[in-house]
């Protein structure tokens, strides 16, 4: 059944579609839709998937988007997180970030690369699935998902556990530059908490000041970020403090609390609860007693819908022999007759949640540049578009190819 896919007539199509998907993300990319405020751009890519013809359409309690194409026996899952960050400085922008940009080769605005370029790619692949009669022994889930950018994996823990949802293997479009990515490092959000005594400030030895304890820690912490595990293809562990806190009763006090939030990506081999016990090691920590935790988030979805979980991110990654890997690949090599590049992610996405916690296999091909990610004058490439639309059209049959093999 596979070897019949009809390789320059998926290129055909998707080169078609190319002014429908970028209309489709600059109407996207027209409606602000930063974590927890996602509603009416779920509702636009609802409109666009039932205009293309999605054999079924809804939206589950915690706001993804979910779009259905296919009855068969194989679950296959295709993802985006379509919500985005904020714009920043606006004098960092040389167009309006949501009126957005386009010329002959790019478009411009917030999630322009991370993520909404994935959705449009998608859903204009499952046009072409149902224009050229491609549907086989295999269902088609494509997802956009909501609140990546605040905690990522939250989405897919919802869908995994409440909905009941387990694909055989995920394809996430997040930015790859078109290029396959098989791993990611692990994070975790980490808070030290150290106490003091306020007293007046003319005589600060009268209390015991929070700040200047802190100190001595944020040295050790440099120390420690030089000292990190390596994995030879995920890199290197990094830790880097993200934010500062402090209480006083004025400025003429001395501060009788200080914290700070620490960023930790984890690379291969690292582990959240190693990751906590080296930073209570340390002799300054033990020094001021300090308190070190993992922070958790609890925000509500746009439907209201709190579903809480702690700030761990587990590192995934998975085998270069691996069927999905082999299938993406294959896909590759068999629609534009050459051989793909195949790395990782230096930032985070849902696949934290989908291989890292539930073990289901991710692989990553997406629309964009990483580097765009969160960036001013965000942007994608109408080509990209037109690339990940023909891969997102032929994977589902070509993965039944390989699982055969």
């Amino acid at each position: 059944m596979t070897m019949n896919i009809p390789f320059n007539k998926v290129l055909e199509k998707a080169q078609d579609y190319k002014a429908d998907m970028s209309q489709f993300l600059r109407d996207m990319i027209a409606i602000p839709s930063e974590s927890c405020d996602e509603e009416k751009v779920v509702l636009r890519i609802k409109e666009e998937m039932e205009k293309v013809g999605f054999d079924k359409v809804e939206i589950d309690p915690m706001g993804n988007v979910l779009g259905w194409i296919g009855h068969g026996p194989h679950l296959i899952a295709m993802d985006a997180h379509i919500d985005t960050v904020g714009v920043g400085n606006m004098d960092n922008w040389e167009f309006d970030p949501y009126q957005g940009m386009e010329d002959d080769e790019i478009i411009g605005g917030r999630g322009a690369s991370d993520q909404e370029g994935g959705m449009a790619s998608m859903v204009y692949a499952g046009k072409i699935i149902k224009d050229l009669g491609l549907e086989d022994e295999y269902t088609l889930l494509v997802t956009g998902t909501v609140q990546e950018e605040d905690c990522d994996g939250l989405c897919w823990q919802y869908i995994i556990e409440e909905s009941k949802i387990r694909p055989e293997f995920v394809v996430s479009t997040e930015p790859t530059d078109c290029q396959i990515y098989r791993g990611q490092r692990g994070r975790m959000e980490i808070r030290i908490d150290v106490a003091g005594v306020s007293c007046h400030g003319s005589a600060p030895e009268r209390g015991d000041n929070a700040i200047f304890k802190m100190g001595p820690i944020l040295s050790q912490l440099e120390d420690l970020s030089h000292n990190l595990k390596d994995d030879p293809f995920l890199g290197k562990g990094t830790l880097t403090v993200s934010e500062i806190f402090f209480t006083s009763p004025s400025r003429c006090a001395v501060a009788d609390s200080c914290a700070v939030s620490i960023d930790r990506r984890l690379t291969w081999g690292e582990t959240w609860e190693g990751s906590l016990d080296e930073i209570r090691a340390l002799p300054a920590v033990q020094a001021a007693k300090a308190e070190v935790s993992m922070y958790e988030y609890n925000r509500p979805a746009y439907t209201g819908l709190v579903y809480p979980t702690e700030c761990y991110f587990p590192t995934w990654l998975i085998d270069e022999e691996h069927v999905a890997t082999k299938t993406l690949e294959a896909s590759y090599e068999l629609l534009f007759d050459k051989k793909p590049t195949v790395d990782k992610w230096t930032f985070s996405t849902n696949g934290v949640s989908i291989m890292g916690r539930y073990g289901i296999p991710v692989i990553g091909f997406g629309p964009g540049k990483e580097p765009e990610a969160h960036a001013p004058n965000e942007k994608t490439w109408k080509d990209h578009l037109v690339t990940c639309a023909a891969m997102y059209a032929v994977i589902p049959q070509m993965y039944l190819k390989e699982l055969k093999k």
